[in-house]
């Protein structure tokens, strides 16, 4: 029931929000959803940890430690970004951008959107994992779009196509999977889809097959994750969307896609050894790293600067499993906390600023730390924290993984890995001064904070000082099974 109820809650809610209209009840019944969403997963993380796996209906829904964790991230990013979308959503409808009907799409396909994020981390089958995660983009492309204009239905449009081309390469990735293990089955071909099955066997299977259904499954659900060079629709898709949306995409979303990348790497190492998933692993992460450090140095819309910030940190979770051993599997996973605890900071300072001064156009704004002195504060935080200045989390994984880098003897990987960090960082504290510091321009009158958008960013900003300074050890612990989970090979 408790696996059950983490999908079906988010899916009702929306269903039910479907024929509702007023304002206070889709807000009232969101956050209902997302509190209990974020209560259940606190409840199935301690039942993972008391018991290791958590399953329903026969093992159709299995949870281990990976599971549980992605599950957690994507609860609380939910209920953040919810509790934040009250304020935003007002804001908007007040200035005249959005009206009573958009604001009713917004409360209706939310949470169904999140439902579908639920499901990738529960299912079992790898055939369903597709399903939930193709299901993912369905219930989000109406949220890109949600403006209505030319330059969101150009988003939407990228997105729908680019990441239709990357699922349908998954879709053939996991049936080459299938292939490459039915042989070796005996008596559970029947659940052959079954990752736990799969696992099992996977030493025996046949070696061509999985080669290239990893290859397919890389470059599938690394479209989704948004590793270069799949990832062009995400710089479109993060300035369209209304910022809870983005933060969702950006914090919660990308933890499904790096999730399913992690589930097919386990099977590859464990039939192909961990050097050829390895160096593909690190090519693409590397190349992620390298091509969003530029970008971040000349852009001009910061809506746009922390999809390049997304692009960057998956590319570090993806380089992270590359470099392997147990070093590489730890550090990914906290990275996998602490960007997706950090991200939404981010998106609510930067749409607190774009709400105030009607722009995202890093030009146009100085001074905010003047004029917002909450969000323009918690804006310098967040991006401390993002970019991993000690002591912050982020810091810590990415330690670990430049470690991991120096064992497996990836010594110029590991140089490149740090020099697209440090311009990353470079660039991020060039825009972050400008942005915050200075002098406002002349008229700008301070603003005030929303109660709701301000209560959602010191949820958020609680955590990212705190586990900085602190982990604790359940959440550890649940992230150390989650590594050993995806260790492959030694």
């Amino acid at each position: 029931m408790l696996l059950t109820l983490l999908v079906l809650v988010p899916l009702l809610t929306g269903l039910v929000c479907w024929s509702l209209r007023e304002r206070a009840v889709l807000e009232r019944l969101n956050l209902l959803a997302f509190g209990i969403i974020a209560v259940l997963a606190v409840w199935l993380g301690a039942e993972v940890l008391a018991h290791g796996t958590v399953e329903a209906f026969g093992g159709f829904l299995r949870v281990d430690a990976l599971s549980a964790l992605v599950v957690g991230l994507t609860a609380f990013v939910a209920l953040v970004c919810g509790i934040y979308a009250v304020g935003y959503l007002r804001e908007e409808e007040r200035a005249g951008k959005i009206n009573a009907r958009l604001m009713h799409r917004y409360y209706v396909l939310t949470p169904i959107f999140i439902g579908t994020m639920m499901a990738v981390p529960l299912v079992n089958n790898l055939g369903l994992l597709w399903v939930a995660i193709e299901s993912t983009t369905l219930a989000s492309v109406l949220l890109v779009r949600f403006y209505n204009q030319k330059s969101s239905l150009e988003a939407a449009w990228k997105y729908i196509v680019i990441g239709s081309a990357g699922i349908a390469l998954a879709l053939f990735g996991t049936v080459l999977t299938y292939f490459s293990a039915v042989q070796v089955m005996g008596e559970h071909a029947g659940n052959g889809l079954n990752w736990s099955v799969i696992v099992q066997v996977a030493d025996k299977c046949q070696p061509a097959a999985m080669r290239l259904g990893f290859v397919m499954i890389l470059v599938g659900y690394g479209t989704k994750a948004g590793l270069v060079p799949m990832h062009t629709w995400k710089p479109d898709a993060y300035a369209e969307a209304p910022v809870p949306s983005a933060a969702l995409l950006g914090a919660a979303f990308i933890n499904c896609a790096i999730y399913g990348i992690m589930r097919f790497y386990t099977l590859a190492a464990k039939c192909l050894g961990h050097d050829y998933t390895g160096h593909l692993l690190v090519l693409f992460g590397v190349a992620s790293i390298l091509v969003a450090a530029p970008f971040v140095l000349v852009q001009r819309n910061f809506r746009r600067l922390l999809a390049y910030s997304s692009i960057d940190h998956a590319g570090i979770m993806v380089a992270a499993l590359g470099f392997g051993g147990k070093l590489g599997a730890l550090g990914a996973m906290l990275h996998m906390v602490f960007h997706a605890v950090a991200k939404p900071l981010m998106f609510f300072c930067a749409g607190n600023v774009q709400q105030y001064y009607g722009t995202p156009f890093l030009r146009r704004i100085t001074g905010v730390i003047h004029t917002l002195p909450w969000t323009g504060g918690l804006f310098l935080v967040a991006t401390f924290a993002v970019t991993g200045v000690p002591p912050f989390g982020l810091f810590q994984s990415e330690l670990i993984i430049l470690s991991a880098a120096l064992t497996a003897h990836h010594a110029w990987m590991a140089g490149l890995f740090v020099a697209g960090i440090v311009i990353i960082f470079a660039g991020f504290l060039v825009h972050m001064s400008k942005l915050n510091l200075g002098q406002p321009a002349q008229g700008t009158m301070p603003g005030a904070e929303s109660p709701w958008k301000f209560a959602a960013m010191l949820i958020v900003a609680v955590p990212i000082i705190s586990l900085g300074l602190a982990f604790p050890v359940p959440i550890y612990e649940l992230v150390r099974r989650a590594a050993e989970t995806i260790g492959g090979a030694k």
